[in-house]
């Protein structure tokens, strides 16, 4: 029997979640749906310029609020990742504890430095852009890895965040080809638009001849195969993994498990804030495919874990929100 559901690696960031108005984003320069790297001081200067008081915080990072997802719903989790010896960093470790999530953090001891952070800006349309500084996670690396729970789990998990540094990337090259030696499967997210255009080839470096699972929405396929056609982007996909998710928004999820594709439809939900969709999307459907249930069943869940969220702000469900969560999930 497994320990873990799913090992899970990629850049540790303390979120900061922000409300504007598209004209922000124009006065601040930022583009809008997109994560852009920045370094401290331009995350010092949209601060300033947002005249704004610091928004309550949380441990984040795309694979760390997919890990919480799994813990959430009842499963196992473990993230590997990398924060400074800072208050930052103490806060990213106690609120992943709290979360019910193991980590490298228990084992590898933290270095000085600054935790990165990443801003999220919201804007009325519900679409988030991130501007993230990743500060010491930028040097996530084969050092954060921990080989024994990667065996000790049915699924490792990559970040394709960690693409954009060399030792990061090698980090999730190491993480497969372990997972890949005992019999573990293999999962990665694209994470955004501008991690397959600007960073194909290192995608490409982290997915090997193949992973078991890609997760990616409908903009990221498109731009990996380089088209306008859907069907187009499916062949590719094809390609480089065995089965896949392509979220498609309000429209659901087309879902390929290997044999057949089908499309899982979504849920009604009035959006006012898509940050974390992608994430909780994948550790909902992470939870429903280790946890015994089909492809289709697995991405109704995960259609019914973003169309809540996407209604609060915030990047993970809690309260009442994660009760809905809970109870739905009993019921498939």
């Amino acid at each position: 029997m497994a320990k873990y559901d799913v090992y899970g690696l990629g850049n540790a960031l303390v979120d900061y979640e922000f409300s504007v108005k598209d004209e922000d984003l124009n006065r601040l320069e930022v583009d809008k749906g997109l994560m852009t790297l920045v370094d401290e001081e331009r995350q010092h200067q949209i601060l300033e310029g947002l005249h704004k008081e610091t928004p309550n915080r949380a441990c984040g990072g795309s694979a760390a609020n997919t890990m919480i997802a799994i813990s959430q719903l009842g499963g196992n989790s473990f993230y590997s990742c990398k924060v400074a010896s800072d208050e930052t960093g103490d806060f990213y470790y106690k609120d992943l504890k709290a979360n019910g999530v193991s980590t490298s953090l228990d084992e590898v001891a933290r270095k000085d430095g600054v935790t990165g952070k990443c801003f999220v800006l919201v804007t009325p349309d519900a679409e988030r852009s991130m501007n993230t500084f990743l500060g010491i996670t930028e040097s996530f690396s084969e050092e954060e890895i921990i080989p024994e729970a990667i065996k000790e789990s049915k699924y490792i998990y990559m970040e394709g965040y960690l693409v954009t540094s060399p030792t990061g990337r090698a980090a999730a090259v190491k993480a497969r080809k372990i997972a890949q030696e005992f019999g573990v499967k293999t999962a990665l997210t694209f994470s955004d638009p501008n991690m397959v255009q600007f960073f194909k080839d290192g995608l490409k470096e982290m997915i090997g001849e193949k992973v078991d699972l890609l997760f990616c929405n409908e903009s990221e396929a498109l731009t990996y195969a380089e088209t306008e056609d859907l069907s187009v982007a499916v062949e590719a996909i094809k390609k480089v993994a065995n089965s896949f998710v392509i979220t498609l928004g309000a429209k659901g999820a087309l879902v390929f498990d290997g044999n057949q594709e089908l499309v899982v439809e979504g849920f009604e939900a009035k959006a006012v804030d898509t940050n974390g969709a992608g994430d909780i999307f994948a550790g909902s459907f992470l939870y429903g495919l280790t946890n015994g249930h089909s492809f289709a069943d697995s991405a109704k869940l995960a259609n019914y874990a973003a169309s809540l969220l996407v209604t609060k702000y915030g990047p993970r469900l809690d309260g009442s929100y994660l009760q809905q969560l809970q109870d739905f999930a009993k019921t498939l």
